[in-house]
Formats: structure tokens, sequence, C-alpha cells
């Protein structure tokens, strides 16, 4: 995976903050101020203010009376700030220096408040053994509730034409339009209109009827979340979720499993799936609008993004085994599935990032691995569903998007990657992994003859890999490597390792073992080879 880094560093805080979204907008008589002449804290009164720590608030229209200080305070305040919370109806921001002025819940401002980051760690549950050990007395349940702002944070975006429809996972739907400016941010779609879902754990837009779906969600006029409800809003409209005689909104419940962890679109239909089992959503029209219907049972799914729809069919990761949905649902026979699954990072599940490499064929997952110890992606395993063949690697990735607008895919790591945080990268792009040679290498499986029963003799191999693709002036050449062994436990052993170019002709070698394996591998800057027919010359050396 040739990859160019084309991430831009140095971010400030009120710059990052630009396309937060937002979940409430007060008016100036809402909001108060407590300040004090010596201090840089500013307590703030706002009635059920719903903020939890760590929520931004932009205030602006700022007024006070006459006095002295006044004048910078409102200066200072008008600004974007991150929340403290102290009570449901007061919170504290910082200003730049001490206000110059004693007041006493006094002055007024209008504040558009927006959405905290939110958790890079998932909160397992609550009760006794939630949670770190010994932050709370011993038999005592966690003090810590599982809420929006303790869950991983995980966003799903969908278009609905130019506009976007986005989603934080169990939160409320927010609503871009494109005619507001690039400036402006989202609005929370129930500030819209009356009836929307208030928290939800799926979105999407199906394309070919339009209408806005959520997964997992609250029934009308509540707030409770059902995990196996499915809400529709009506066709062309995303801010109309009342179901009426006149409209296509409306609701279905998936009848088994307790929790819908994905959805995803295929060209014919919407594929569900929940924690136990895979069912097929279809645009029927008036007056059912949607059907659903169960086509497996005893299935599972590792997180909301381990699925893939290419085509018509869905590839997934689940607990223990890859699963293919292509009319059918059947677990994908896998050489790697041991590597993968002995070291995986079940408490960081969530993490798994499922995406698509159109241009070779490829379905990747990036996910957490046990031995890494970081909690994050760290490691990926590849299915060519054209060639039906497995590969691993190490790399840390925690988005994907394959090609489409832009003429390659690009990948993005986490905030605590340890050699490139919160950057984007090119994939598939060059000879070279981001200007640093790309270490590429195909490590044969075992090779014998007569089942094992016989040693094999290797008198010669002729080598065939064309280096057409590499840059000019590279120094075109790999590694061969031959290796051995004579028990299946036994670890391969180096025998003959040689250097092969454009110009390389037969290599005669001595080798006698029961296994072989071969390894081809290159380490320069610019190289960029194709494997051909390579020719090894095997016979037969007897049983001892």
């Amino acid at each position: 995976m040739a990859d160019v880094n084309i991430a831009v560093t140095g971010v400030t805080a009120t710059a990052r903050t630009n396309g937060i979204p937002l979940f409430q907008t007060n008016t100036a008589g809402d909001i108060k101020f407590t300040t004090s002449v010596s201090s840089t804290l500013v307590e703030v009164q706002n009635t059920a203010h719903g903020c939890v720590s760590g929520d931004f608030v932009d205030f602006s229209n700022v007024t006070f009376g006459s006095g002295t200080g006044y004048s910078s305070l409102v200066t200072q305040l008008q600004n974007n700030f991150e929340v403290t919370v102290t009570g449901v109806n007061t919170f504290t921001v910082n200003i730049a220096s001490a206000s110059g002025a004693d007041i006493f819940s006094s002055g007024a401002a209008d504040a558009d408040f927006m959405l905290n980051k939110g958790s890079v760690t998932q909160l397992l549950g609550t009760g006794w053994g939630a949670g770190a050990w010994g932050d709370d007395g011993w038999g005592d349940a966690a003090s810590e509730a599982v809420t929006l702002s303790t869950q991983l944070r995980l966003w799903q975006q969908d278009n609905f034409g130019e506009d976007l429809i986005l989603l934080p996972r169990n939160g409320r739907l927010y609503y871009w339009d494109k005619t507001t400016g690039f400036n402006t941010r989202p609005r929370s779609l129930d500030s819209y209109t009356s009836g929307a879902p208030t928290k939800s754990r799926e979105v999407l837009v199906s394309d070919r009827d339009r209408h806005v779906i959520v997964f997992g969600t609250t029934p009308l006029n509540s707030t409770d979340l059902d995990p196996l409800l499915i809400r529709f809003s009506d066709q062309e409209n995303p801010f109309d979720w009342t179901p009426t005689a006149t409209n296509t909104a409306g609701d279905l419940r998936v009848g088994s499993g307790s929790e819908i962890v994905q959805a995803v679109e295929t060209r014919r239909e919407i594929i569900v799936l929940t924690d136990t089992s895979v069912h097929s959503m279809q645009f029927l029209g008036p007056p059912f609008t949607f059907g659903i219907s169960q086509i497996a049972e005893g299935t599972t799914i590792r997180g909301i993004n381990a699925a893939v729809a290419i085509n018509d069919a869905v590839y997934w990761m689940g607990v223990d085994r890859f699963y293919l949905y292509d009319g059918r649902v059947q677990p994908i026979p896998c050489t790697v599935k041991d590597h993968v699954f002995n070291d995986f990072d079940a408490a960081n599940s969530q993490k798994v990032i499922a995406g698509r490499n159109s241009a070779y064929g490829e379905v990747v997952w990036y996910y957490p691995s046990e031995s890494g110890g970081t909690g994050e992606n760290d490691r990926y395993v590849i299915y060519n569903y054209e060639e039906k063949v497995w590969y691993i690697g190490n790399l840390a990735r925690s988005a994907w998007l394959d090609r489409g607008i832009y003429e390659y895919p690009f990948g993005a790591t986490h905030d605590t990657d340890s050699v490139a945080p919160r950057q984007l990268y090119t994939h598939e792009f060059g000879n070279d992994a981001d200007g640093a040679a790309l270490v590429a290498f195909i490590d044969s499986a075992p090779i014998d003859i007569g089942d094992g029963e016989q040693f094999s003799f290797v008198r010669r191999m002729i080598p065939d890999v064309d280096f057409s693709s590499s840059d000019t002036g590279a120094t075109k050449e790999a590694t061969f490597t031959l290796k051995r062994r004579n028990a299946p436990n036994e670890t391969f052993t180096t025998t003959d390792t040689f250097t092969v170019t454009n110009t390389s002709a037969q290599k005669h070698t001595r080798v006698r073992a029961r296994s072989l394996g071969l390894k081809v591998q290159s380490n320069n800057t610019g190289v960029n080879w194709r494997l051909g027919s390579t020719r090894i010359d095997i016979r037969g050396d007897g049983r001892r």
C-alpha cells in the first residue's frame, strides 16, 4: 500500500470547532454572567443548559451595563469556549485575562452550544466491574453512567443531495444545509421540526427512494431508545417524521437480536445486521413504504463499521469469522483466521473499520490487536474477493475511503498514533511509503511433494520478476530467499539468498528438505515489481 501524507498540522482549537454541530441555541435573555475582578473564570447561568463538560459554546451579542472593565469583558466573551459544567443551570468558561469587574448574575448574550468531541474509548457497561479497577468502592456499582459523552464517539454521515445528514452514535441527528455556506455549522434536526428522532445508532439515506432512515432509535414523541426500532422520514423530506395519510414516514421493528449493529445499502436492498441475525429491508411503496424479512440467524458482527457493501454483496467481520452475503449468508473460508482472532482486542471492537479497495478487488479490515497494546487499530486483514486469497499486515488506520471522486483511496491515522497522529494519507499512489522505501514481499506456503513423506531436492531456479513500473533511477532488484524445514512444527531456516534483477538468469542451488518455502522481497525506494511464473527444479530424494 503505497501512500503519501497530505495532512495539514497545527490546526488551532478555534478552527477545529468550526464544523462541530450545534445541539442548542439560546437567546440573550437566557444567559447571565458572574465574574470576579481578579479572576479569568466566568460563571454562566443558563437554565437547564443540557451541556456536559467538554462541550463548546459560542457567545455573541454580549451586552452589559456601564462600568469599569465592562468593555473588555464584552470583547473577551464574544468568542468560542470549552465548557466546564458546575450544575444543571450553571457552567464556567475561562477568558484570556482577568475581567477587571465584579459582576453578579448580570449581562446578556446569544449562545450557540456545540457537541463535545466525545470519548476515544468505549465504556462497556455500568454496574459492578465496569470502568477502571479501583475507581469505586469494593462491590459498589460504577459511578460513571453510560451516556453519549462517555461512549466511543463514532460519527456517521450520508448525503441528502448537496446537504449532509450526520449522526454521532446514540445521539441526535444533525443537518447541514449547503445553501447556508461552508462556515455554517450543522444543526440538530429536532431543532427544525417536532417528531424527529432524538437518539439513534445508525443513519443512511436510501438512494433509490430518497428516505432518511435511522436504525436503533427513539419512537415518536419518546426519548427512550429502542435498539431494534427502524424509523424513516417522508420521501424527499428529511424534516417530516410524523406518519400521516398523505406522507410515507413510518417505522418498522426487527424481530430478532438485541440491537441493530449496522445497516448497509446495496443496489437492491438494505441489509440490517443485528448482533445475532441478518435482515433484508426493501422499498415497497405506499401504503407500507418498506418491508423487512429475516434471511439468517446465528451470525455475529464486530462493530458498527465492520461491514461493507460491494455491488450486491456485503462482507463483514464477525466475532470469530468473516461473512459474505450475496443472496445468501455464508462464512468465508479464511486461511489467516487464527492470526486475526487469537490476537484481537475485543474491548475495542467498535473501532474496526471495513473498507473497499476497488482498484485491486479487495476488502480490508483495520482492527486493534491485543499484542499492540494501544487500544487502537494497528493491524489489517485483506480479502481479495477476485482471487479468493487473504493477506495480513501492520498499519494504523482509523478511517478509510475508497477511490471515487478522487483518483486514489484515503486512509487516516488516529489521535494517539506514535508515528503520525491525525494524518490523512493517499493510498496506492507512487511506489514508496510517504517518501521512504516500501518493504514489499511475497511469502509462499510450504512446498512439498508426496504429502511431505519424501524429501525434495532443489537443483536450480529460474526467477521471473518484472520491474517495468519502477521509477526511473531506482535500483531495480529483489531478494529471493529459499527456506527449508523437515517437520511441520519446525521453524523455517534460510538456506540460500540471492538478488534478482531484470537480467538475472537461472540460479543453481543444492537444497534438500521435506518442506520448502520461497520469499521474494524488496526494500528500495522507487521499486515496483510483479512476480511472474518462477520455475523451480524440484526432484524427489527419498524418504530419509
